[in-house]
């Protein structure tokens, strides 16, 4: 019998062609909120308790300023000195709230719509250390590997926009190490842009330098590509005061906020994940009032971020299947709040890339995709619990979030998908299979989503072509991407003017520039 011929030599072709962005199997924004832990009831009395805390608890060492705005908006200061706000308060703050957030990227390609229920990675930490899988070995973080990081993340598809992942361990004085965070984030990749600073004098001078990259200070307003980290509240229910005077003046430069509530599960939030899940939505809120304080409207992400501890030693495991759930449940409530919403899941407990670490990382981050979270942050690059961060597997973990991507997007159902006349032809023709018909051809690409890494050879040919390590590939592709990938998004001209004004740490050879 004659073989048919020409099929796998036009699937090879379709194969090595390069896909439209229309073509693609997935998209930044593909929408989740198919996955829903929590039941009506449970949402009810959640959200119940959320009013609760902040009516009857409220918060402890608000700064002068956060006491006067929110008092003037009908929160009430105890003789206690804790500042509680009534639900009239919050529901007033709710409908101020912008709920058509769009994150820019320096790159128009890049701006992110962070509304309704569509689903986006970004990395984040303060990792102080990285990891060597190749010396099997960790060494203290520096500038350059923030900056290396980021350009790695500037060809990972899908990993949406970068928030800074390390701490400059080599930039002793604090006012230099954040201005040379940002810096390092904003040279480094033409993505949107997390960072956070320890003093608002510091932010202050920050703004100075993002306004000369955007082009002017009206420039900045109109597409701000950095958005600011801030654990304002020190759980539980205490905010941090340094950090409410960061938030005050990133509200007021136009800078987008991260409301960040970072409580530790049977540490300083409540054990029981629904009570982790109601501390960390209060605290957030209670961000939330502050803000629209400020100004109604500014653009701030609510990010409940409760963390889950082991709780036979009380140290942190970001790898646990609690934290998916967690944040899942935490992503649902943002869903009834119709709130921008950002969680934290793909971290993990392993120290180096392997199979604890690959497993981690799917089954935290999928529940949140599923759940549709806005921003799933530390997904990618960050072991030891967030004490380490590993440059290499930002390759690795960049088809992970992927696949993650794909599940989210489900099962499109209509006419041409249900293939009946596909069908039709290969039973009635004598074809006998699908391999070689037009509609295979034409969905291989869209319907599908195949890793760059992950190797699907059978074993002889895996042998056949040397018995690649993924981890080595990925550290090839490292050094590929570091010794090539140079962003030249910010000119040579701008970036002589900011190096003119500010202490940059990294040399300009450091960078790509002569």
């Amino acid at each position: 019998m004659a073989r048919r011929s020409g099929g796998r030599q036009a699937r090879k072709a379709l194969r090595s062609a390069p896909l439209t962005d229309a073509a693609k199997p997935v998209h930044a924004g593909e929408l989740g909120g198919r996955y829903r832990p929590l039941d009506d009831v449970g949402v009810a009395a959640i959200d119940a308790n959320i009013f609760r805390i902040l009516e009857e608890v409220g918060f402890n060492d608000a700064t002068p300023h956060c006491i006067e705005a929110c008092t003037a908006v009908g929160a009430i200061l105890g003789n206690d000195g804790r500042l509680r706000m009534p639900r009239s308060v919050v529901e007033k703050s709710l409908q101020q709230t912008n709920r058509n957030l769009v994150l820019h990227g320096q790159d128009p390609d890049h701006d992110l719509d962070i509304s309704g229920q569509r689903v986006h990675f970004s990395t984040a930490g303060a990792a102080v250390m990285i990891a060597d899988p190749a010396s099997n070995s960790y060494r203290e973080s520096k500038a350059q590997d923030l900056y290396d990081m980021a350009r790695i993340v500037d060809t990972c598809e899908h990993i949406h926009m970068f928030q800074r992942m390390c701490v400059l361990r080599d930039v002793t004085n604090n006012y230099e190490m954040d201005l040379n965070t940002t810096y390092c984030s904003v040279a480094g990749t033409s993505k949107h842009v997390g960072a956070s600073w320890t003093h608002y004098t510091h932010l202050e001078k920050t703004f100075e330098m993002l306004h000369i990259i955007a082009g002017g200070e009206d420039k900045w307003r109109a597409r701000p590509f950095v958005s600011q980290s801030n654990c304002f509240v020190v759980p539980p229910m205490k905010f941090a005061q340094d950090a409410l005077e960061c938030l005050r003046v990133g509200v007021e430069g136009g800078m987008p906020i991260l409301l960040l509530s970072a409580g530790q599960a049977g540490a300083t939030t409540p054990a029981c994940l629904a009570g982790a899940v109601s501390q960390a939505w209060a605290e957030c809120l209670g961000g939330l009032v502050y803000l629209n304080a400020i100004k109604p409207g500014a653009p701030a992400i609510l990010g409940a971020w409760p963390f889950v501890s082991d709780l036979r030693t009380g140290a942190m495991s970001g790898g646990s299947p609690e934290q998916g759930l967690l944040s899942a449940a935490c992503a649902q409530m943002g869903n009834h709040f119709d709130l921008p919403f950002g969680t934290a899941c793909g971290m993990t407990d392993s120290k180096f890339p392997d199979l604890q670490a690959g497993a981690e990382r799917a089954y935290t981050v999928l529940p949140p995709a599923l759940s549709g979270a806005n921003i799933i942050y530390e997904a990618a690059g960050m072991y030891a619990s967030l004490l380490g961060a590993c440059p290499e597997s930002l390759l690795l973990d960049n088809d992970i979030l992927g696949a993650a991507l794909r599940i989210t997007r489900g099962i499109e159902v209509n006419e041409k998908t249900l293939g009946f006349d596909n069908l039709h032809d290969v039973c009635t023709s004598g074809t006998g299979h699908y391999l070689g018909s037009d509609q295979t051809l034409e969905v291989m690409q869209s319907e599908y989503i195949y890793p760059e890494f992950s190797d699907r050879h059978s074993p002889t040919v895996w042998a056949d072509h040397g018995k690649p390590v993924l981890l080595q590939k990925a550290i090839e592709r490292r050094d590929e991407i570091l010794a090539s990938h140079f962003p030249k998004h910010i000119s040579d001209e701008t970036d002589r003017r900011v190096r003119e004004q500010f202490p940059i740490a990294l040399s300009p050879e450091s960078v790509g520039r002569a």
